[in-house]
C-alpha cells in the first residue's frame, strides 16, 4: 500500500521534486548532532549544531543544489590511550537542510563546540503576469508558434491567430 502524496492535490502542479527532497531529508535525519534553527533578523536565519569534540579540519559544509550539507568526521586518536569507559563517541555524521530558492549562505564559524551557519533569505518578489485570451471559431486550439524569414536572412517568430500570420 502506498502512502498518500503530500502534494497529491490536482491544484499542486509540478511539485513532485519537492516531495522527493522531503523524502530524502527524512531518510537522512537520525537526530545526531542536535541542532537549532533561529531567526536572527527579518531576512536572516542561523543554524547551530552541537559538534563538541570536532575541530574545524574535521567539519565540512557544502551547498549541493538547494541542500546545505554539513559533514563531520573525527580522526581516531585512541592510539596509546586506554579507555576505562568511552561515552564520547568519535562518530561521523551528515546533516542535510533543504534551502528555499534564493537562500544564500553568508558564513560559518565554530565557537565552544557549536557550529553556527548564517543564512540570508531574500524578500519575496511579487510577480504578476497578464495572459491574453484569444477568441477562436470552433473548439479549443493551441496557438501555432514557428520561425519564419523576416527579411535580409533574419529569422523571426510568428504566431498564427484567428487565421492571420503575426510576426514579432
Amino acid at each position: 500500500m502506498s502512502r498518500p502524496s503530500l502534494f497529491g492535490s490536482p491544484l499542486f502542479l509540478g511539485f513532485d521534486h519537492l516531495e522527493q527532497m522531503l523524502d530524502r531529508v527524512q531518510k537522512s535525519a537520525d537526530g545526531y548532532p542536535p541542532y537549532n534553527i533561529e531567526q536572527t533578523g527579518e531576512t536572516r536565519l542561523r543554524i547551530t549544531l552541537a559538534v563538541a569534540g570536532f575541530s574545524m579540519e574535521e567539519l565540512q559544509i557544502t551547498q549541493e543544489d538547494n541542500q546545505l550539507v554539513i559533514r563531520g568526521r573525527q580522526r581516531e586518536d585512541g592510539e596509546g590511550r586506554i579507555f576505562l569507559h568511552r561515552g564520547i563517541a568519535a562518530r561521523q555524521f551528515q546533516r542535510a537542510f533543504v534551502l528555499a530558492e534564493g537562500i544564500e549562505v553568508e558564513g560559518a564559524w565554530l565557537d565552544n563546540g557549536l557550529l553556527h551557519v548564517d543564512l540570508q533569505r531574500p524578500l519575496p518578489e511579487v510577480r504578476v503576469k497578464t495572459i491574453q485570451i484569444a477568441t477562436r471559431g470552433h473548439g479549443p486550439q493551441r496557438p501555432v508558434v514557428g520561425q519564419v524569414p523576416v527579411g535580409e536572412g533574419r529569422i523571426g517568430e510568428a504566431r498564427v491567430a484567428d487565421g492571420r500570420l503575426k510576426q514579432s
